[in-house]
């Protein structure tokens, strides 16, 4: 199966992450191995490596929330007639991460930079493939599979504190 990942970064402040595109690259393709999203054709995904003031500007115009957020995700449209390209990868959407919120996220969460841009890459990827958060038990489910997509690269289960807080 082959994985196509276009990665963009317009912001220069990703240089602060310099292995940023390297770890993505990782993250999708653990993501889709172990989701089974990918069909036989392969996968496209598309990452926007951006800033607060881009997310803000999506966030604002495609959900009517004035403000950043650290990860948006754009599912694609699929066909839904017999397709005449078997072929093709399958396109699976786009996704944007703003550094300054994750930077700010991973310090206040106390976690390396990289494992936190590998989360919220999951966390994309994941609603690309139809997951929500919504529901409760909707939530339980996407983080689920985000924790074993993580463990499957070494990262630790970045809900783990919360968990331990809502124990104590």
């Amino acid at each position: 199966m082959k994985v196509s990942l276009d990665i963009s970064a317009p912001s220069p402040l990703w240089r602060g992450l310099p292995r940023a595109r390297a770890i993505a690259r990782e993250t999708i393709a653990a993501a889709i191995a172990e989701s089974g999203a990918a069909s036989s054709e392969g996968a496209e995904v598309s990452l926007c490596l951006a800033d607060d003031a881009a997310l803000r500007a999506l966030n604002s115009r495609w959900r009517g929330i004035d403000k950043p957020t650290n990860v948006l995700s754009f599912p694609a449209l699929q066909p839904t007639g017999p397709r005449g390209d078997d072929d093709a990868p399958r396109m699976l959407g786009d996704i944007a991460i703003a550094y300054e919120t994750l930077r700010r996220e991973a310090r206040d969460e106390q976690k390396p930079l990289g494992h936190h841009l590998s989360h919220l890459a999951v966390h994309g990827f994941l609603h690309l493939l139809g997951y929500d958060h919504e529901k409760e038990d909707d939530a339980e489910a996407m983080e689920a599979l985000e924790q074993e997509i993580l463990a499957q690269l070494g990262i630790p289960d970045p809900y783990a504190e919360r968990d331990q807080d809502a124990l104590g």
